[in-house]
């Protein structure tokens, strides 16, 4: 996913960093959302901020689309989808998910993954998406579930909230109320989507000890990351002590956490 419009810690620039940080597990839930969509071969499909590609390369890898394309603002997660999707065909173009440029109908499914909740105007992005699908086609999505389910996130946030109470102002669970089953379902049915559904997709997040969950928080792209680094030594320092103590370590050393996303499809009239 990449960031079509925001603040200077909303953005993304490059998909090597955001890899190891949730690119991973982005693959993973792409994978369990394209079962529950259970397409036929053949279509056409658009995905709608691709960020590094990982949807998009799921569609090309498991979907057999006759046609997939896909656009991000991102000029930098632009060329990492290019290269990760350079023998799928795929056409990739620099767009904003609220300007779509496609013509009305022009796709069978149209589909997005952690996106929505980074785009200033989610309304008009939903009806764009809504635009693109030809009648009877569907438009899905899928976002994190910050709130609650995306553990290492929430985990992160609650050990910054407990050391500075201001964290909590950029803490994802309460700036994205949109990532929940009632507000994805009101974009929808406000977009004039039919049979809308919601479910819940859960993946495991293993890291193999402390260091390899800590260290994509200090690459300073991405809200939690950006305030990481935002922090002077010392607080930075007390901030991972507190983590390192908090989360659920084994006795090897590996720490397994769940992230979970939510992720609602609706069909065209």
């Amino acid at each position: 996913m990449a960031i079509m419009a925001g603040d200077a810690e909303d953005r993304w620039w490059s998909g090597d960093v955001y890899e190891p940080y949730v690119g991973r597990w982005s693959r993973l839930v792409a994978r369990e959302f394209l079962t529950w969509l259970d397409a036929p071969a053949g279509l056409d499909w658009l995905d709608a901020g691709c960020g590094t590609g990982a949807l998009a390369e799921a569609v090309a890898e498991r979907c057999a689309p006759k046609r997939l394309a896909a656009v991000d603002p991102s000029a930098g997660f632009i060329d990492f989808a290019r290269r990760r999707l350079g023998g799928a065909g795929a056409e990739l173009l620099r767009a904003d998910a609220r300007d779509l440029p496609f013509a009305a109908g022009g796709f069978d499914r149209v589909v997005s993954g952690l996106v929505l909740n980074f785009v200033p105007d989610q309304p008009r992005a939903v009806a764009e998406m809504a635009r693109v699908a030809r009648p009877g086609g569907e438009v899905a999505l899928y976002v994190w579930d910050y709130a609650g389910g995306m553990e290492l996130m929430r985990r992160f946030w609650d050990a910054a909230v407990a050391l500075d109470p201001n964290a909590r102002a950029l803490d994802e669970g309460a700036r994205f109320p949109v990532c929940r089953p009632g507000p994805l379902r009101g974009l929808f049915e406000g977009a004039g989507l039919d049979g809308v559904d919601t479910r819940a997709i859960d993946v495991p997040t293993a890291f193999r000890d402390f260091d390899e969950y800590w260290t994509p928080f200090l690459s300073g792209q991405a809200p939690a990351p950006g305030y990481c680094m935002s922090l002077g030594e010392e607080a930075r320092a007390a901030l991972r002590e507190r983590l390192r103590a908090s989360l659920p370590v084994r006795p090897d050393g590996g720490i397994h956490l769940t992230a979970r996303a939510w992720a609602v499809r609706g069909r065209r009239g």
